[in-house]
């Protein structure tokens, strides 16, 4: 496939060699005003490289690019300082036809390795909108990178360990004939968590006690490991059901609790390397030379903490999985815990490059009614209820629209689940979401169902033309043909959906792959509005018909990527 903004940069270092060409690759845009060029070129990022103006950059540029273009470009224009490139179309269109299989198809394995550890709910407690994010927005960097040929490591970093549970073994203590665990399990912990809160909040002996409760766990007291292990097996029967609808998969289900065999090593390694001392009773390391918190390794009472079990996971992962980059989905108010572990786990005695492959990946709040959700306050919304309540709607939507539609069930369940994710995916994820059921629910505009909406009317075109949308054949497909507007945009939007990919795994950010779907979408309605599909010219509508599978082979891929599932009918 010809890479444009490569030709871009040789052309101009071949006119300022002094430049670099990687440095230029950077500084290329893609316009979203396309009356400024399909590729632009800023050109007050060279200024201080070559000590002109941009003006007088530009000028010199265009004078000597314009008398001698490039065969794949139509003209060149010198606009306030940018220059604007404008892709040769027919050049465009035969590239992206011969080129399709390399747009579409996933990409030879790279030989590195990207850990991602996401969802990791707390076990004993409800599988909750809140965890939505990290499982989706996780689950999409899982598939996004195995598409750009990473070997990737999937990692539900369970809570399955710390005072929580010391709480809810004291409230199972007190209480525990009161609840049925083996029917709703999850709502009956939920109870006794919350109820056993409510008194910590009124005895402080109580908490203490839970605190006790845990540390007997981290010892290994028979009692407390029994009732621990019947929480974990309730809890991962309960989670099972979500992820299998969400599509959800996990190369590792170890949690904290992996990890507690594994601590006392971190210890030894912090002494040694002489960071860990003593403050106020407890054990700490100190972060950016004491400007920050310090990241604590054992508390006052002698158990462990949530970083000393990262810190463990770290050296673990490290060794096992000899990762490139270690990716953690958490939300944001988790950043300075991150910035702990990342900076104490220097002190390890690893290698750069696995600290340095370090990131943490963080997404805004899920909110209810403008306020943050809290298990111990009873005030969440089940997921396992959003996605049933998702379900149910789409159910109604095709009784009234389309009550013939064969697998009503399965195409409720793709639209329903699909409007979930997308709804979750569609914005950068560092935005907080206000959560309300008739936004996450929305079926117009630019939704989950749209995108499998147009998806479908890719489908039914095909095979309204006689054609099996699996079996299409491209190799007869006179591409030269498609010259109006409607049809080049779309073979644009189309030559670009490596790059979102791209983009997506190198700023962690699945929408940019969400976004781009929308506007192929949108792309391939206005080119479905303006021109006739199945007509009677046989060479024209073929090549018609080639766009249009393209366009739905790339919005079925890019989707799955997200964790959308397309209906075959709607």
């Amino acid at each position: 496939m010809i890479d444009f903004k490569s030709i871009i940069a040789k052309n101009i270092v071949s006119i300022f060699n002094e430049l670099n060409e990687n440095e230029l690759l950077e500084f290329i845009e893609v316009p979203k005003d396309k009356t400024m060029g399909d590729f632009a070129l800023p050109c007050f990022k060279l200024a201080k490289s070559l000590k002109k103006s941009p003006q007088v950059i530009a000028e010199e540029l265009y004078s000597k690019l314009v008398d001698n273009l490039d065969s794949n470009f139509s003209k060149i224009e010198n606009v306030g300082g940018y220059l604007n490139f404008f892709v040769n179309s027919e050049v465009l269109v035969k590239d992206t036809f011969e080129s399709f299989d390399e747009i579409i198809n996933k990409e030879e394995d790279n030989n590195k390795t990207v850990v991602i550890d996401y969802s990791s709910p707390n076990i004993a407690k409800p599988f909750h909108v809140g965890h939505l994010r990290s499982t989706v927005i996780g689950g999409a960097l899982y598939r996004i990178y195995s598409f750009l040929g990473y070997n990737v490591i999937g990692i539900n970093h369970l809570g399955d360990y710390g005072t929580q549970f010391g709480k809810l073994i004291e409230g199972f203590k007190r209480w525990g004939n009161e609840y049925n665990l083996e029917e709703k399990p999850i709502d009956q912990l939920t109870k006794i968590y919350v109820r056993i809160n409510e008194l910590c909040k009124e005895d402080e002996s109580v908490l203490e006690e839970c605190r006790n409760n845990f540390k007997r766990l981290e010892d290994k007291e028979p009692y407390y490991v029994e009732i621990w292990e019947k929480m974990r097996e309730l809890s991962l029967k309960e989670f099972k059901k979500v992820y299998d609808v969400l599509g959800s998969k996990f190369d590792s289900n170890n949690g904290e609790a992996f990890y507690s065999d594994k601590m006392n090593e971190v210890v030894e390694l912090l002494e040694k390397s002489g960071q860990l001392h003593e403050s106020q009773g407890a054990m700490v390391v100190d972060v950016d030379n004491g400007d920050s918190a310090p990241c604590i390794i054992i508390k006052s009472n002698g158990s462990t903490t949530y970083e000393t079990r990262d810190l463990a996971a770290i050296l673990y992962r490290a060794r096992t999985y000899d990762y490139d980059k270690a990716l953690y989905v958490t939300a944001y108010d988790q950043t300075l815990h991150f910035h702990q572990v990342f900076e104490t786990s220097k002190y390890l005695g690893l290698d750069e490059k696995y600290t340095n492959g370090l990131i943490h990946v963080p997404f805004g709040m899920v909110l209810f009614n403008s306020e943050k959700m809290a298990t111990r306050e009873g005030n969440v919304i089940k997921l396992q209820e959003l996605i049933e309540e998702a379900i149910s709607r789409t159910r109604k939507i095709i009784e009234e629209k389309n009550p013939d539609l064969e697998d009503k069930e399965d195409v409720a369940k793709k639209v329903g689940v699909g409007a979930i994710i997308f709804n979750d995916l569609s914005n950068s994820r560092i935005k907080d979401e206000n959560f309300k059921w008739e936004t996450m629910l929305n079926f117009q505009g630019e939704t989950g169902p749209y995108i499998q909406y147009i998806f479908v009317r890719t489908k039914s075109i095909l095979e309204k033309a006689g054609t099996d949308f699996d079996k299409f054949e491209m190799k007869d497909v006179d591409y030269s043909l498609l010259t109006d507007k409607e049809s080049i945009n779309v073979i644009k939007k189309l030559t670009g959906f490596k790059e979102a990919v791209r983009n997506a795994s190198e700023q962690n950010e699945p929408s940019i792959v969400s976004r781009y779907l929308i506007d192929l979408a949108q792309s391939f309605s206005s080119f479905y509005n303006e021109n006739k599909i199945i007509c009677d010219d046989e060479k024209l509508q073929n090549a018609r018909l080639g766009l249009t599978y393209m366009v739905g082979r790339v919005l079925r891929t890019g989707a799955n990527l997200l964790g959308i599932q397309m209906p075959d009918r709607m």
